[in-house]
């Protein structure tokens, strides 16, 4: 049986999420029947078929640690539904710190818990950890705003020959240059910012779009969201955001149809609340006009595990990028950028990326 052998960079509750699905949708139990997958199967591929064969991160208490055991460990806090984890022989490495870990979250952790003692790795160790362990593809699970640690890790992966699954707001596969030398190398990418299974971007996206599709002028619209997770805390600093913003604003602006001024349109991360942990509440209010020109109002509050809403869709992305390379396809995966990513090189309706995505799953190349 062929397996996908992946890299994380981050392991953070997103990869925590990522890691229990394996496990959870592997073997002959009654996970298997794929209840809460978008797709069992992709390929030949199942959930199962993934396997985790390096990892880095910078926090002391995962470096060193076998990412089973690593996914636990705190800041961590999302929810554990899946407890027998299967070792995975991959050690979570010293990674590089860059601006992944931002001036005002170490301010908040005066000793220093997140910094391991030992220096960071190595450019080249971190390219011959990639070789060594045979990874096929990088998974990016970087904190937002992490702009130069992205770019770092997206080079390494390239001289690496992975391909590269971009779960965050930092545009790789969205900026053409970077398109570009994957396309050279014949390396598949898929991003940028991982759109949730069933999260607030999704949401607003067709709250918008049944607007348009039953002729009600749109207004003026919000999207509020508030976690207590480390990605929210991240968050707190204004500076990081501004592709986090972009990236969640164009993905409701591209099927509004007539775009919004600014003024009308606001989304983003809203505030850090502790206790809500990797809980993931969104405030959404879209305000219209209908016949008679006579206005209405929707208000939708969604409340939903953060990183599991995540997991159920990079699971996809990852075996999507497994087929590309095993199809020997490089460059954008422009229909599974668009189904699975809030800011892709082109956007689609949620309708169009879907039968796209089927039709690259079932082997029709994309133009």
């Amino acid at each position: 049986m062929r397996k996908i052998r992946i890299a994380i960079v981050g392991i953070g509750n997103c990869a925590s999420s990522l890691v229990q699905g394996i496990n959870f949708y592997d073997g002959s139990s009654v996970n298997s029947t794929g209840i809460g997958l978008m797709h069992r199967q992709i390929g030949s591929y199942r959930p199962g078929d993934i396997e985790i064969v390096a990892a880095f991160d910078i926090d002391r208490r995962k470096v060193g640690l076998d990412v089973s055991k690593a996914i636990f460990s705190p800041p961590n806090c999302t929810k554990v539904f899946c407890e027998k984890i299967k070792l995975t022989g991959a050690i979570v490495k010293m990674g590089c710190v860059f601006d992944g870990y931002p001036e005002h979250m170490r301010e908040q952790d005066p000793l220093r818990t997140f910094l391991p003692l030992e220096k960071e790795s190595t450019r080249e160790q971190i390219i011959a950890e990639l070789k060594d362990s045979s990874a096929e593809l990088m998974v990016n699970y970087l904190p937002v705003g992490s702009e130069e640690a992205t770019r770092f890790y997206a080079s390494c992966a390239l001289e690496a020959g992975l391909g590269f699954v971009n779960n965050i707001p930092v545009f790789i596969a969205s900026d053409p240059k970077w398109a570009r030398r994957f396309a050279d190398k014949n390396l598949p990418i898929i991003g940028d910012d991982i759109k949730a299974q069933m999260g607030a971007t999704i949401v607003h996206r067709a709250l918008v779009d049944l607007f348009r599709k039953r002729g009600v002028k749109l207004v003026r619209t919000y999207q509020l969201n508030t976690g207590g997770n480390t990605d929210f805390l991240n968050m707190l600093n204004r500076t990081r955001l501004a592709s986090k913003k972009t990236s969640k604003t164009e993905a409701v602006q591209s099927v509004i149809g007539e775009r919004l001024t600014d003024e009308n349109i606001h989304i983003g991360p809203s505030d850090y609340v502790p206790w809500q942990l990797d809980n993931k509440v969104a405030f959404i209010r879209v305000e219209g006009r209908l016949f008679g020109d006579v206005p209405m109002e929707i208000d939708v509050k969604l409340s939903v595990e953060d990183s599991p809403n995540s997991a159920g869709v990079a699971i996809d992305a990852i075996r999507c990028c497994k087929l590309a390379l095993d199809r020997g396809i490089g460059g954008v995966l422009h229909s599974p950028s668009a189904y699975f990513s809030k800011h892709p090189p082109v956007q689609m309706t949620d309708d169009e990326a879907y039968r796209c995505v089927e039709q690259f799953i079932r082997g029709e190349r994309e133009s």
